[in-house]
């Protein structure tokens, strides 16, 4: 893949400043942008190479590994699928989307740490009764889940895409494989009864926050403010139609695997989709998935882009990449290897014992220790580059 012309650090630097002042940032914001425009700068220190045959020199700068990164999420992605891999089994696997209305975007935006949660819990309470109806499967089934916050648009559109495999395990320890002679996991048309109850519960979890007095005005957007504003808050859910997108199913675990490499690290923006920043501008490619996804180029100033960009900076520690049922990670190991044996295949284990640079070359065929002027000999490191002082600092000293 070619070097992207623009950088989501490049904008950091140049307009970050700015931002702040008209978009005041929490400190784990501002943590976080720093991090991003300084990845892969002399900020964060590095190392010099030297070629043993030809002399030629290369300064290698540290990344920041910060998981909003658009620059550090290929090494970690490829952990991640390599780990998964032995945990695929020989089955049909499903893709469901769980989308939150929007009405709750000033909530998820003043309080994510409690809202992405419960969403999470929504949507796994379906997959589960579904799962838990013999009409359909009988038995306890699994679900990898993975929270994405962001349109095409760098808009807010918190939804969760969850990978489900077709089966489970029933009560009695046996593997049952889902009836499925439909084209999805479960009939699509069947899915309202659930949803709508666990909009219920969905709604009950919320009134309990409400009522707790968690969910404190931050001035974020159009919040409820008095019982009043969350009873017609309440009221607007119920009318709203809460709706599972259920895609076709994979076509083996291999595409599964794809799949997830594309969509587990992603973050909310690539830095090849920034065609133009000038001016105090920044222009980039979107997708309009209401024209069948047809791409057009959308220019905003480059505050208002940040502002965008910030939206998506999930609470400290959050998890975003989630598994339930035989999955979760205190059951998977005993339960896949039951599964395992009565589907009659080998054990496997991860595939997570080479190091960075190994996996990169197995992920891109690139060897970072080749020389890249002879291609013949080692780059070895021969001096290490301490931090330098940073011209572009976010947060103040």
């Amino acid at each position: 893949m070619t070097r992207p012309k623009h950088e989501v650090a490049q904008i950091i630097r140049a307009y970050g400043q700015d931002f702040i002042k008209q978009y005041p940032q929490s400190t784990h914001h501002l943590r976080t942008l720093q991090a991003l425009s300084q990845c892969r700068t002399a900020s964060l220190g590095g190392h010099l190479d030297r070629c043993d045959s030809c002399g030629r020199d290369r300064i290698s700068y540290n990344s920041c590994r910060n998981r909003h990164c658009p620059k550090c999420q290929g090494l970690a992605r490829e952990r991640w699928m390599r780990a998964r891999e032995a945990e695929l089994l020989p089955v049909p696997y499903f893709h469901l989307v769980f989308t939150l209305p929007h009405q709750l975007n000033p909530l998820c935006l003043a309080h994510p740490e409690m809202m992405y949660p419960m969403l999470f819990c929504c949507a796994w309470q379906t997959v589960q009764t579904f799962a838990a109806d013999h009409k359909y499967l009988g038995a306890r089934t699994a679900m990898t889940a993975i929270l994405h916050t962001w349109g095409q648009n760098l808009s807010l559109h918190p939804h969760i895409h969850a990978i489900v495999p077709g089966g489970g395990i029933t009560e009695a320890g046996k593997w049952k494989t889902a009836k499925g002679e439909d084209k999805f996991l479960f009939p699509t048309k069947a899915m309202s009864i659930p949803i709508l109850r666990d909009r219920a519960k969905f709604s009950q979890a919320l009134t309990k926050l409400w009522k707790s007095g968690k969910l404190t005005d931050k001035g974020v957007g159009q919040q409820p403010k008095t019982q009043e504003d969350f009873a017609r808050l309440r009221q607007s859910l119920y009318r709203k139609s809460w709706v599972i997108y259920a895609k076709r199913p994979f076509a083996g675990p291999k595409q599964v695997v794809e799949y997830l490499g594309r969509y587990t690290h992603r973050i909310a923006i690539s830095n090849h989709r920034l065609e133009e920043v000038k001016d105090g501008k920044v222009q980039f490619v979107y997708k309009n998935y209401r024209k069948n996804g047809k791409k057009g180029s959308m220019r905003l100033d480059a505050t208002e882009f940040l502002r965008r960009f910030a939206l998506h900076i999930l609470p400290h520690r959050f998890v975003r990449i989630r598994h339930y049922g035989f999955l979760a990670p205190n059951l998977k190991g005993e339960a896949l290897a039951s599964i395992r044996q009565q589907l009659g295949i080998p054990a496997s284990e991860p595939k997570n014992d080479l190091d960075w640079k190994a996996l990169l070359k197995s992920a891109t065929g690139i060897d970072i220790d080749q020389c890249p002027r002879c291609k013949s000999r080692t780059m070895r490191m021969i001096h290490e580059l301490p931090r330098a002082p940073s011209r572009h600092r976010l947060i103040p000293v």
